[in-house]
């Protein structure tokens, strides 16, 4: 498994990329829309892990997301063992199954844009809480785990209740719905580059399995937070999400051209 921090940066960075091409092709995206779709792709880049009864992902919130945890994992195995073929072994742990297709990447997606799109900014706001918390366990895992689940907890909701002031009234958000499908397909490609792969194309079927787990070649594989995530990917990550923040801000983007 990826590591947190890499996976949210991934989803910042895939995010910044696609607002600074939007930019450059004269689409202006609001600045309120830039950020909080940030954050919500950063968190969202976490979100298929909560298959993962075990992951630091799932006690973000305490009893109540490890409970919601068990509920993924226990749904991802049925529909595993209901839709694998003969070729499939049956399991009994849902990690890696159905919230690692791009079936629930699409689904959750349009689910939230529909959400924020119906019923606004309320919607907004808590779509951006869950992010959010995702996005600080997985980019300050260390401080969260010190602190404990309440503290983040309360921190995240100080930040939601700031944008529930900041972001203005009277609008949809479905917008979020792209943010959180980014975020959830960028966690599927960062897991099929490491040894295991991912179960992107479910539920089609690929060399007699629906479960087939995608990868590159062996050689172009690495070792989930080993030396190249730690000290290449995630220093190229970070430098990627800083180019693409500047160019996706209107102003900033203005001064570089002219520079």
């Amino acid at each position: 498994m990826v590591m947190g921090p890499t996976h949210a940066l991934s989803g910042v960075t895939v995010w910044m990329a696609g607002a600074a091409g939007l930019q450059l092709c004269g689409v202006s995206v609001p600045t309120a829309e830039l950020a909080v779709g940030a954050a919500v792709s950063a968190g969202a880049a976490l979100l298929p892990d909560i298959d993962h009864p075990s992951s630091t992902i799932a006690r973000t919130f305490g009893p109540v997301s490890t409970a919601v945890s068990h509920l993924v994992d226990r749904v991802s195995t049925a529909v595993y063992n209901m839709t694998c073929t003969a070729r499939e072994a049956p399991r009994t742990g849902g990690h890696r199954t159905l919230t690692h297709t791009a079936v629930f990447a699409v689904a959750v997606g349009g689910l939230v844009s529909t959400v924020c799109g119906l019923l606004g900014k309320p919607a907004a706001v808590t779509v951006l809480f869950l992010t959010l918390g995702l996005a600080i366990r997985g980019l300050m895992g260390r401080w969260a785990r010190r602190q404990g689940w309440v503290v983040t907890t309360l921190v995240t909701a100080a930040a939601a209740a700031a944008a529930m002031w900041w972001l203005p009234a009277g609008r949809g958000y479905p917008v979020l719905g792209l943010a959180v499908a980014v975020g959830s397909l960028t966690h599927c490609l960062g897991d099929m580059i490491t040894k295991q792969g991912c179960p992107l194309a479910w539920p089609m079927v690929h060399r007699g399995k629906r479960w087939w787990e995608f990868a590159p070649p062996a050689a172009l594989r690495i070792r989930a937070g080993g030396s190249f995530e730690k000290t290449v990917l995630v220093p190229a990550l970070t430098v990627f999400t800083v180019a693409g923040t500047a160019f996706a801000i209107p102003e900033v983007q203005a001064l570089i051209l002219s520079g």
